[in-house]
């Protein structure tokens, strides 16, 4: 049988494979260093799609380049005796090793999702496989290795570099992130030996008792005692956003915290300014997104710094040795890919020193040495730190500076996505014929437009059902919507103060738990029975829309009525229409009924307006669970 790969094509893929495989492995490890970090920073899909394209090609590459060398080797075509073959096999044995420090990964990612946390024993043995048929490979070729003793160097980093991944997935994963929240072991006191010296005092008729005294809670008062008033300054923000995340990063594993706890969190945030306190909160989502998806708690050890030394000097060792060995049986290309390889791998572990460095980690680790805190690098570290303050949009920075910052600073996309469920339902109704209205017109070319247009209508009807069932059963349905409905807009200042007096209003009252669970649980009516005792208007009605519907419900609810009041009040532009997290099944219900009312009264994709009137036109004098009941 003829193939359909030309031979010269073969010929050409059987030469190069492995040299296109490696650089093409050490290409997506300098994207994933480099663009990794900007996933927390971004909200553009296009950006992440890349990151996690990046992300699943590395694995592939790294491992597909290991197994293709050792291929070669069995089957003859590199491990002839010929000076020309065995050079080649020696220099693509050195490249093996290249391969478990790209499989190790950068230490900006480790996990997309927290579900790849949950794979760590697939990784274990994927290491233990690789490190296997890197070891097989470079055995094959001992007896005449000029390269034996770089290669070894090399083979560490790697399996330090790959050990550094698992590790740092299986601490991510759920059951050693709970377990890791588990204090050290109190037995409390010695019983038995108590009950011994007890029943010894009472025998000889000496006055005795057992009396309980409460320990003291030194760890909370040292702490409220600690709590600065004023402005917090940037490494104080970061000292403080790590202390909250050490005891709220339980809430991840649905952790339960003591009144202690609560207390400790509430007295510090009331003494806080909207913008410190919103620093401080920023800084901690940071701890845990890195906590969870990168290798900071591997590298900010005492035996990660270890390891991280030991790896990037056999790297360093390696390229001395390398440039010091005779190159002539080599062919020159092979040469510039091993220089290549070796000073890729020296600048992504730079790059990776810098961010270890700079980083929030450091800072708290800082303080643990009053020496550093009161010198120079302490000042350096505020500088640095003062880059990363939130960016409101009232900023007088130049354009440039705002790009830069932006892309290499901040530690948020600083924007919330917004959602508007009537012009979702607008847009993704099913088009309907032009109206009967062209036909009855006497002219040739509104009858020849009427005609054309209503081909391209049933054209782009049917179309969209098929791409829609094509989304439909590739489960991709949230993502498209997200991405044809869901609008950035900046994280405002103002918006952000209101929302924490509002919470600071609340944090008052609450002064036990059994308050703090009814305003939680209050779902707008704490709001609304304020605004009812100042205000004479007969505000009541709204009350069973609030106490008597489930929260998903609720939210629903209150988002359709907050978009009809901004179409109704032209002077109203300030008003904000946005949901997320409501209950699927309802959402669905909802959209389906709204899609079918607007197909019947017949408004187009932009008529966000009219629709809403639409809907305030409709006679209630009957309430929907009536007709409808709990559909």
């Amino acid at each position: 049988m003829v193939s359909p790969i030309p031979n010269s094509i073969r010929r050409l893929w059987k030469e190069w494979n492995v040299r296109a495989i490696i650089l093409l492995s050490l290409s997506l490890q300098t994207v994933l260093i480099l663009a990794a970090p900007l996933r927390k920073r971004t909200s553009r899909k296009p950006l992440i799609f890349l990151i996690w394209t990046a992300y699943l090609l590395a694995d592939w590459a790294a491992s597909f380049a290991v197994g293709h060398i050792s291929s070669k080797q069995n089957d003859g075509t590199g491990g002839s005796n010929r000076d020309e073959d065995q050079a080649k096999d020696i220099l693509q044995t050195f490249w093996a090793p290249f391969l478990l420090l790209h499989l190790g990964g950068p230490d900006t990612i480790t996990a997309f999702a927290l579900e790849d946390n949950e794979l760590w024993l697939r990784h274990l043995l994927g290491l233990v496989t690789q490190v296997l048929a890197t070891a097989y490979v470079f055995i094959q070729t001992i007896p005449g290795n000029s390269l034996w003793i770089p290669t070894v160097l090399m083979f560490l980093g790697g399996i330090i570099k790959y050990t550094e991944r698992t590790r740092a997935l299986y601490l991510a994963s759920l059951n050693s992130f709970r377990e890791s929240l588990l204090p050290t072991p109190d037995p409390g006191p010695n019983y038995a030996k108590l009950m011994e010296e007890y029943s010894s005092k009472r025998e000889a008729r000496l006055p005795t008792r057992i009396q309980m005294t409460p320990e003291p809670d030194t760890e909370s008062k040292a702490f409220s005692k600690d709590v600065k008033e004023g402005e917090l300054k940037e490494i104080e923000v970061v000292t403080y956003a790590y202390h909250f995340f050490n005891i709220f990063r339980g809430l991840i594993v649905d952790s339960i915290f003591s009144f202690r706890e609560r207390n400790e969190s509430r007295e510090f945030f009331m003494r806080r300014s909207p913008r410190d306190a919103f620093r401080v909160l920023e800084v901690e989502l940071n701890f845990i997104y890195e906590a969870l998806y990168s290798k900071v708690i591997v590298v900010h050890t005492a035996i990660g710094y270890v390891f991280r030394f030991v790896s990037f000097a056999s790297t360093v060792s390696a390229l001395g040795l390398f440039f010091a060995a005779g190159k002539e049986d080599y062919q020159k290309f092979d040469v510039r890919v091993t220089y290549t390889l070796l000073f890729g791998a020296i600048v992504v572990d730079g790059i990776a020193l810098f961010m270890v460095v700079f980083s929030d980690w450091t800072v708290v680790g800082m303080q643990k040495y009053p020496k550093i805190r009161r010198s120079f690098v302490s000042k350096l570290f505020e500088r640095f730190l003062y880059q990363q303050r939130p960016n409101w949009s009232e900023s007088k920075e130049n354009w440039f500076k705002k790009k830069v910052r932006a892309a290499l600073f901040r530690r948020w996309s600083e924007s919330i996505l917004g959602y508007n469920f009537i012009t979702y339902c607008l847009r993704e109704r099913l088009e309907e014929f032009p109206n009967d209205g062209y036909i009855n017109q006497p002219s040739f070319w509104k009858t020849l437009i009427y005609y054309v247009d209503l081909v391209y209508v049933k054209v782009l009807k049917y179309s969209n059902q098929g791409f829609d069932k094509i989304v439909n059963y590739m489960g991709a349905r949230s993502l498209i919507d997200e991405l044809r409905y869901a609008k950035r807009t900046r994280m405002r200042e103002d918006i952000w103060n209101f929302i924490f007096d509002e919470l600071r209003t609340k944090a008052i009252d609450a002064e036990d738990a059994e308050i703090a669970k009814r305003i939680c649980e209050a779902k707008g009516s704490y709001v609304l029975q304020e605004v009812i005792k100042s205000d004479k208007g007969d505000l009541r009605k709204l009350t069973p829309y609030i106490e008597d519907v489930t929260y998903d419900e609720s939210l629903l609810l209150w988002h359709i009525a907050t978009e009809l009041c901004y179409q109704d009040e032209a002077n109203k532009p300030t008003m904000m229409s946005a949901v997320a997290g409501i209950g699927q099944i309802r959402f669905r219900d909802t959209s389906e009924e709204a899609k079918k009312f607007f197909v019947r009264r017949g408004n187009g994709k932009r008529d966000e307006g009219p629709a809403c009137r639409n809907i305030l036109g409709v006679n209630t004098d009957v309430k929907p669970v009536t007709v409808k009941g709990d559909r």
